[in-house]
Order: C-alpha cells, then sequence, then structure tokens
C-alpha cells in the first residue's frame, strides 16, 4: 500500500506545533523519540539549522540515552562547524550503540573537517572490521573519499576493488573504478577484476566497458574495440563506449568506423562541440576536407572559443589550395593568439603562395622569435625568403639558421642553392658535397624548390656520383 503524502505532511505539522508548544512551556501531548527525529528532519529539510538543533537539545534531554538523537545532534553540529562539540557528542553516543554506521561516517567528517586525515583512515579500517554487507560496502566508499582528500589514490582503487569483490554489479564502485583505473594506470589488475566479474556476470555492460577503457589504457585497441561491442550489444544506448569506440577506431587510422561510432554518440546524446571535432579530424584524415570544415563548423558553433577550429578549418582550404579562404579564417584565430607559432605559419604559407613575400616574412619572423631552434620555422622563412629573391637576406638567415639548428643538412643544401643561383659555383658545389654526405634524402627539398638547378652539368655529376655509389 503506497503511504499518503498529504496524510505525512498533516502529521509533520501536528509534530512541528506541539514541539513549538513545548517550547514555548505550553501543554502539549507527549512527544516520543520518533517524533524528535521527525521534527529534526523536517527543519533541516528546510535549512532551519537553529531550530533543528534546538529539536535534538530538547528530545536528547527529554530522552539522554537515545543514541539516534545524540547522532542527528552531532551532524547538526557538523553543519555548524562546532566540529569538536560534535565530537564529544558522538563519543557519548558511541557508549550508548557503538553498531551506528553514522557513527564511524560522522566522526570521519569531523577528522576531515580537522584535517586529521590519518585519524580517519585508523578509524574507518577498525570499523570495516565491525560491518558486514550494505555496511561494510558504505565504509569502504567513505574510506575511499578520505584517500582522496588524503591524495592515497592507489588505495582508493584498492577500495573499489574490495566493493567490487563484495558486489560485483555495484555501479557506483564499476563507474569510480574506470576512472581511478586510468587516473592510477592500473589497468593489468582492472582487465583481470573485470574478467572475472564478468565471467560471473556476463551481462554487465557497465564491467565490458571498465574492460574496454583499461585495454585502451594499454593501447590494445583492437581488444578494446571488442570489449566496447558487447557492451553497446547489451546497453545499445550506450553512448560512452561509442565515444571511447570512436577513439580507439581513430587509435588505429580506421577513420570510418570511428565516424560511424561518433554520429552514433550523437544520436543518443546532446550534441558536444569535442565529437563535432573528433568526426571533422576523421574527414580531415580521408581528405574529405569540405565534410571535415562541416564539422569543425558545428563544433565552432558550440564553443565559439575555441579558435583551434578556425585553424583547422584553415587547414582544409590550404590543402584544397583555397589559400584566400583560409587568410579569412586565420586571421579569426590571429586576433586572438597574435603570435601562436602554428597560426603563425599557416598564415605566412599562404601569403608565400599568394606571391605576397613581404607579409609572409612577417608572420614567420614571429615563429622564428617564438622557437628559435624550430627546423620547420627557419625551412619557412628561408624558403619565402628565396621565392621572393631577397637573396642576400636569405644567405644571412641561413647562416643563422644553421648555428641555430646545430648545423642540420638541410641549410647546407639551400646555403648551396643560393650560392649556385648567385653565381658562387666552386663554393655552392662544395656545401652540396657536405649536404649530400650528411644526408642525401633531403636533397629533393632543393629540387622541389628549384628543378631548374638540375640544368646545371656540374650538380647533376656530383648526384650521380652518389647515386652511383647509393648514397643517393
Amino acid at each position: 500500500m503506497k503511504e499518503n503524502p498529504h496524510q505525512d505532511r498533516d502529521e509533520i505539522k501536528d509534530l512541528v506545533k506541539q514541539f513549538q508548544a513545548l517550547k514555548n512551556g505550553r501543554a502539549h501531548r507527549f512527544l516520543d523519540e520518533d517524533a524528535f527525529e521527525k521534527i529534526i528532519d523536517y527543519y533541516d529539510d528546510i535549512e532551519d539549522i537553529p531550530q533543528a538543533l534546538e529539536a535534538a537539545e530538547l528530545g536528547a534531554e527529554q530522552f539522554p540515552y537515545s543514541s539516534a538523537l545524540l547522532i542527528k545532534k552531532a551532524d547538526l553540529l557538523i553543519a555548524t562547524r562546532k566540529y569538536h562539540e560534535a565530537l564529544e557528542i558522538l563519543q557519548k553516543a558511541e557508549l550508548l550503540d557503538s553498531n551506528d554506521i553514522n557513527l564511524y561516517i560522522l566522526k570521519t567528517d569531523v577528522y576531515l573537517a580537522l584535517d586529521q586525515q590519518e585519524k580517519a583512515v585508523i578509524l574507518l579500517e577498525e570499523a570495516l572490521e565491525h560491518f558486514e554487507g550494505e555496511e561494510k560496502i558504505e565504509l569502504l566508499f567513505e574510506l575511499a573519499d578520505v584517500y582522496d582528500d588524503y591524495e592515497e589514490f592507489d588505495k582508493i582503487f584498492d577500495c573499489l576493488r574490495w566493493v567490487l569483490e563484495l558486489e560485483p554489479t555495484n555501479e557506483e564502485a564499476l563507474y569510480k573504478i574506470c576512472f581511478w583505473t586510468d587516473f592510477t594506470g592500473r589497468n593489468e589488475e582492472s582487465i583481470k577484476l573485470h574478467q572475472q566479474i564478468i565471467d560471473e556476470f556476463p551481462y554487465c555492460e557497465l564491467a565490458w566497458f571498465n574492460l574496454a577503457a583499461a585495454y585502451q589504457g594499454l593501447k590494445l585497441y583492437e581488444k578494446a574495440i571488442d570489449a566496447y561491442k558487447y557492451a553497446v550489444a547489451i546497453d545499445e544506448k550506450f553512448d560512452y563506449a561509442y565515444r571511447n569506440m570512436g577513439d580507439a577506431y581513430i587509435r588505429l587510422r580506421k577513420y570510418k568506423e570511428a565516424i560511424e561510432s561518433l554520429e552514433k554518440v550523437l544520436e543518443l546524446s546532446r550534441p558536444e562541440d569535442v565529437i563535432y571535432e573528433a568526426i571533422g579530424h576523421c574527414y580531415d584524415q580521408l581528405k574529405n576536407y569540405a565534410q571535415a570544415r562541416f564539422y569543425y563548423r558545428k563544433a565552432s558553433h558550440l564553443n565559439q572559443e575555441d579558435v583551434k577550429l578556425q585553424y583547422k578549418i584553415a587547414c582544409t582550404y590550404m590543402n584544397e589550395q583555397q589559400w584566400t579562404q583560409a587568410i579569412k579564417h586565420l586571421e579569426s584565430a590571429l586576433q586572438l593568439f597574435r603570435m601562436q607559432p602554428e597560426y603563425n605559419l599557416a598564415m605566412g604559407e599562404c601569403k608565400t603562395q599568394l606571391g605576397e613575400y613581404k607579409d609572409a616574412l612577417q608572420y614567420f619572423s614571429n615563429v622564428v622569435r617564438q622557437r628559435p631552434k624550430n627546423v620547420s620555422a627557419w625551412e619557412a622563412l628561408i624558403r619565402c625568403l628565396y621565392l621572393g629573391e631577397f637573396h642576400e637576406d636569405a644567405y644571412e638567415q641561413i647562416e643563422v639558421a644553421l648555428k641555430m639548428t646545430e648545423q642540420k643538412p638541410l641549410f647546407l643544401y639551400y646555403k648551396a642553392l643560393l650560392l649556385l643561383e648567385t653565381g658562387r659555383s666552386k663554393e655552392g658545389l662544395l656545401q652540396l658535397e657536405k649536404a649530400l654526405i650528411a644526408a642525401p634524402k633531403q636533397l629533393k627539398k632543393i629540387i622541389d624548390l628549384s628543378p631548374s638547378i638540375l640544368r646545371n652539368s656540374q650538380v647533376v655529376d656530383l648526384i650521380a656520383r652518389f647515386k652511383k655509389n647509393k648514397s643517393i
């Protein structure tokens, strides 16, 4: 039979009236211990702590041997930060009934509030020996929270594992242990634990999910995907399983399968920028740049502060050689992060491709200032100087680049190219020979930049000699 809520409300109203009469010294009916508990709970629920505390004090006076009323009083004292008073009350309550689990939970709250985590740990560890079943599980969760406060993260994992040994399908423990497995890196232990749970409860989707997540933590993506598939077979609306499966497919570069999984996430949950961005990334990798842009834009609409998405949209245009379109999005990104190296490098490349070399040089200069040892930044700057026919400046920057990058052979090639093109053939051939000895495979860089170099018979002869020696 269902309880009548109107009857309950009427009862509590009547009890509150009687309590007020008792306080004011007027005649009243006898209030028993249970009545005081209801009155305290009523005031606590409406957040009238002073009245609740007054009811607890009156109740404790009338029923001095009631551990339940003392515990409620202690709880209210904790709420008002009277921790030492609360501890004294709890010690009295313990003498009356040491088997009430709330004693240990409230004492733990006091110790944590007083920054005495060690006492809280000792208390709970001792209490675990005296309780079984649901109460033991509740204490283990409490102990896990103490360890969290104490930053003993491995012990949190141990508590949750213990809970699952007592109750393998405990949802709270299954949810929490997934996070702490990842945080502590105890993936192998998690795999063994969840395999045992699955052996006993093969239709526990959370156990399959946690098993998959542990495999994913060990980068065993194929095994992770198999386990996620079991999780979604049991619960076809398990959006987090599809989300993680999508990530595992991306790691395996199986972008079509990843898109399928991530689109399932969009069907089952509210749209999120990270999901749209991940789908965009997949299409990007599949070289379907129009679709990639479509999803990056969707992500950007949901998270307009993330300028990285503008950069990603720009990159899709760059891959299609739509330099002017790319510039529009890079300008948006650079408005907020003017010196961000990747954005400057991309903008410099767009300007170079449009023949706007002076503008491009400004952006590339920003990058080398930010990352003076970055080879790609120096290469972009020197390449731009070369294409803009600023040969003297290019030569100067090559010398700086060689110094800053510990004589990277790539810049020997650029030095050789400039020397050859400015009529210093002998010196140029010597530099080219040095470069070929140091990094023969990088020859392609200057041939792509200036194919006409192969019209120089001395250059061709030098390259042929190295090919004959199988150096290239």
